[in-house]
């Protein structure tokens, strides 16, 4: 945490932690983006199984046991949501559904880490299988984005999308978001 850390850090207190342990990684002084913020949290895992991560402004009915079936299936590192919403970034991925790009729909920037033709753009949905031997594999250090480890690994890994646009999903990273997941989820 970083953003308004003391305010969450009550808020869990006073809610005795609504039940859940939780556990705080603490960026109050440097924050270590997405990628850093996973590998800062190494020792919350077990060596040899994998786990699932899931941004915290997302809300979604993804079918768990859908995607954790797929990841075994095709035998990934990295499984992760993606559907075809709007975004102004896409991960772009062969008729395989494995990664092998990103682009900024804004600017036209693409980063190709696997050049292939005829790639297919998917929104990124925050939901995301990681094998454990990921950790052995980041070559990357304190503060770094998800997005530059996957294309990084996407190299050398197999690394897939899991199509779930069947499933109601919605960031509420902003505050108008609020109440666009009210009314989905009401």
């Amino acid at each position: 945490m970083h953003h308004f850390a003391d305010q969450i850090e009550e808020a869990i207190q006073k809610n005795d932690g609504w039940g859940s342990n939780i556990i705080i990684s603490d960026e109050r002084d440097t924050v270590l983006e997405t990628g850093g913020g996973l590998l800062h949290a190494k020792h919350l895992f077990k060596p040899g199984e994998r786990f699932i991560t899931c941004n915290a402004d997302i809300l979604t009915d993804l079918d768990i046991s859908a995607l954790l079936d797929f990841h075994k299936k095709e035998k990934a590192l990295i499984t992760f949501t993606v559907s075809n919403r709007k975004t102004s970034r896409n991960l772009l991925f062969d008729e395989n559904n494995q990664l092998c790009g990103w682009r900024n729909n804004t600017t036209g920037e693409e980063r190709i880490s696997v050049p292939k033709g005829n790639l297919i753009a998917k929104a990124y949905d925050c939901v995301v299988i990681f094998e454990y031997d990921i950790f052995d594999l980041i070559k990357l250090n304190g503060k770094f984005s998800l997005i530059d480890l996957y294309l990084d690994l996407a190299k050398t890994q197999k690394i897939v999308g899991f199509e779930h646009s069947g499933d109601r999903w919605v960031d509420v990273g902003k505050p108008e978001s609020v109440a666009v997941a009210e009314a989905m989820f009401d």
